[in-house]
């Protein structure tokens, strides 16, 4: 399991250190667009954004899943792994972290408002959330 451990980029690092590099490379405003954490949007510090990371598992899990697939651009986990917590992945050998994805604040907008629009037409036509007349 160590060794499979190994070939994750979160093996070993704190969380302290994951927040501290995404704040240093892409600064609070552009985690607040991504992740929406009320922390990251009010006087952000990482103090703060620590205690509440550490008590809220969902959030920690989803800026870990950010720093997965954004900052270390890691492939997609596979349904199965998807279903672990990102710490408990693994990746296969020869896998490696790559330059951080570069980002700002319209481009994750835009990225979340094409998100919601997929949503609400694959809903339409599954017949869910539609409104009535």
């Amino acid at each position: 399991m160590l060794e499979e451990q190994q070939n994750n980029p979160l093996h070993g690092l704190k969380l302290e250190q994951l927040l501290t590099e995404l704040v240093d490379h892409y600064g609070w405003d552009i985690l607040d667009a991504a992740m929406r954490f009320n922390c990251f949007h009010t006087k952000p510090t990482i103090e703060s954004s620590l205690k509440y990371l550490r008590k809220t598992e969902w959030a920690r899990e989803k800026l870990e899943n950010f720093y997965l697939s954004r900052f270390k651009r890691m492939p997609k986990a596979s349904e199965e792994q998807f279903k672990l917590p990102p710490r408990q992945r693994t990746y296969p050998n020869g896998i490696e972290p790559r330059d951080p994805m570069p980002l700002t604040v319209e481009s994750i907008l835009n990225s979340q408002a094409k998100a919601a629009s997929s949503f609400k037409e694959r809903a339409g036509r599954s017949g869910r959330y539609n409104r009535r007349s």
